[in-house]
């Protein structure tokens, strides 16, 4: 969904893009010349990696995927538009922890895996919380920098005062974000994955393929409530206060 999202706004010349080619130096014409090429080869790399998913096509998106990210505030646009789009490249680097790490041959196929150790799993959970808050956070800044397409989607959708409900939402997503870091709850992960698959539909310009794009962001999410209902994170809760517990009877 990253690639096949992010390729499709390079077919379509989406214009904005001119300006993450000026970061690196390339002109107006040459931009426009550049965008489709950019974008098939993303959308053939989408497509490989649902036909026959390789490891060195998800470790490009992690690579590519901040690149891109790290174009926006180089072009002058706020911090928050890159860790708001941590989705994108936070996807394929849980994949690729969760599938072996980055240790193995890079041109293997990625397979299911069958089991997944206490270790790995913590690690899991710890990346995707990290992922989830950025992504929570980046958007709800935006919200309260009152971006123009956010402002645009709220006034769509009907709002009276739209400057006054992105700060709302801005204050919640934020709150929502630090909770997710401090102590993920499955029920409240549960609500943020259908706040954040519902909210995406309503961009003013491309919703469609704005929706698509962010397909990592919604993965993360689903992943971190797959995460924390798994067994083995139940049974480490549970030792973990059962440890705790005993340690506390031994010392009284």
């Amino acid at each position: 969904m990253c690639f096949i999202g992010h390729g499709a706004f390079g077919i379509i010349t989406k214009p904005i893009w001119c300006n993450y080619f000026g970061v690196v130096g390339i002109g107006h014409d040459l931009a426009y010349k550049l965008m489709p090429i950019v974008g098939s080869i993303d959308i053939l790399f989408g497509i490989i990696m649902l036909v026959y998913p390789i490891r060195a096509i998800a470790l490009w998106l992690v690579i590519w995927g901040i690149a891109t990210a790290t174009m926006r505030p180089l072009s002058g646009e706020p911090f928050a538009e890159l860790i708001e789009r941590a989705g994108n490249f936070g996807a394929p680097f849980v994949l690729l922890l969760l599938t072996g790490g980055f240790n193995t041959n890079i041109f293997a196929k990625i397979n299911p895996v069958d089991h997944v150790d206490e270790k790995t799993l913590t690690r899991i959970i710890f990346s995707l919380q990290i992922i989830v808050f950025l992504l929570l956070a980046g958007h709800g800044w935006l919200n309260l920098l009152e971006k123009k397409g956010l402002i645009q989607q709220y006034a769509s959708l009907g709002f009276s005062n739209p400057q006054h409900t992105a700060t709302a939402i801005g204050i919640l997503e934020i709150i929502a974000a630090f909770t997710i870091f401090i102590k993920p709850l499955r029920l409240m992960v549960f609500v943020l994955l259908f706040w954040k698959i519902a909210s995406e539909f309503f961009y003013p310009h491309w919703e469609l393929f704005e929706w698509i794009e962010r397909g990592g962001s919604y993965g993360c999410i689903l992943a971190l409530w797959f995460a924390i209902g798994s067994v083995p994170y139940r049974n480490w809760v549970n030792n973990f206060f059962s440890h705790k517990n005993t340690m506390q009877n031994t010392a009284q």
